[in-house]
């Protein structure tokens, strides 16, 4: 099928699951990032103001200081799924491509900065998405995901798999460039690794035994071009039945590239060290002219963040003790001055 008919197919999802009943959702966000959260955890909700540059109403991953889109443009491509491999199982949320499958909602709960979705997948698994802002930045939300083995049973190793997907749409469909970086040269379990798949192709399903590439696959890549996302799929160590397994990941925008590179060392406040080395970037693509232009109009340039709390492809045991204000502040002012002392020289050079 190609990108035209996806589109289509999605568009056709995303009407069917307006015209269902209401649903519970958020609209969250902190000083920079705002996030449109549902009930099953996904992103993408109505309701917010009309966009920069694209104007829909629909809020996925949304710049504060542009107001502008990341997901939600075009296509509301954006969800996640678990699974068991043993059995084939699996349960996803994608608003357009494959909608809620296999779920069923525990409960939702929501504050003008957070939101928690709980939901159980038929087979045994119950999934938790806890978004929330944290200390370190302003330009990231944490979303701490727990994975509990409810199917009276062990798991062996490698049965338990998660993906997260997006089709990045910035401002526009077709328009973006799009980066995937940390993928390590040996993947999965066998080889230390929790990932063992990634793709450029948003346009996956939720559910995260189905797959098709859009070429770029278990690779790194930076600013390709044309209707691409990113796909992210995880597979987690022996779990014992009863016990919960815990990871974090993250949504984000930042002004510039430097904001963003410091964003992603700045989650536990201390810029020593990088905590989110798993990562997909998307941008407005340059050379893009006319009524799409990357201009400040319609909300470009803004360097959208969708990461993972990993090192070589191994998920990092959530850190619970966040920085204090002053020295997060300080951080922040550096990297500020470092960006504004890049584009000083520039301009000298030019």
């Amino acid at each position: 099928m190609n990108r035209f008919a996806l589109r289509l197919a999605a568009a056709a999802a995303a009407t069917l699951i307006g015209q269902g009943a209401a649903f519970a959702q958020a609209i969250i966000q902190n000083s920079q990032v705002q996030l449109g959260v549902g009930q099953f955890g996904a992103l993408n909700v109505n309701g917010g103001t009309a966009s920069t540059g694209d104007g829909t109403s629909v809020v996925g991953l949304r710049s504060v200081r542009t107001n502008s889109d990341s997901t939600s443009p075009g296509c509301q491509c954006e969800g996640w799924g678990v699974g068991l491999r043993s059995t084939g199982a699996f349960g996803a949320s994608n608003n357009s491509v494959g909608g809620v499958q296999n779920l069923s909602l525990v409960s939702f709960t929501s504050t003008a900065s957070t939101a928690v979705s709980v939901v159980d997948m038929a087979g045994g698994l119950r999934v938790t998405h806890d978004y929330h802002p944290i200390a370190g930045t302003p330009y990231l939300y944490e979303v701490t995901v727990t994975i509990k083995n409810n199917t009276g049973a062990d798991l062996a190793a490698g049965d338990l798999v998660y993906r997260r997907v997006m089709d990045w749409d910035i401002p526009t469909p077709g328009y973006e460039m799009v980066s995937i970086q940390g993928v390590p040269a040996a993947m999965g379990l066998a080889n230390g690794s929790n990932i063992y798949r990634t793709d450029n192709n948003g346009f996956n399903d939720g559910n995260p035994f189905s797959f098709s590439s859009f070429g770029l696959l278990n690779t790194n890549f930076v600013n390709a071009t044309g209707d691409i996302g990113a796909l992210f799929d995880f597979e987690f160590e022996a779990l014992a039945n009863g016990a919960s397994r815990i990871f974090n990941t993250y949504y984000g925008v930042a002004p510039t590239k430097a904001l963003a590179d410091a964003a992603r060392s700045l989650v536990d406040g201390d810029a020593s060290d990088v905590d989110i080395g798993l990562y997909s970037y998307g941008t407005c693509g340059s050379g893009v002219v006319g009524a799409d232009a990357c201009s400040a109009t319609d909300g470009g340039p803004d360097w959208f963040i969708f990461g993972f709390g990993a090192v070589d492809g191994r998920f990092v045991d959530p850190d619970p003790t966040p920085a204090s204000e002053p020295g997060i502040l300080a951080l922040l002012g550096l990297a500020l001055a470092g960006g504004s002392w890049a584009s000083r020289r520039r301009k000298t050079q030019a």
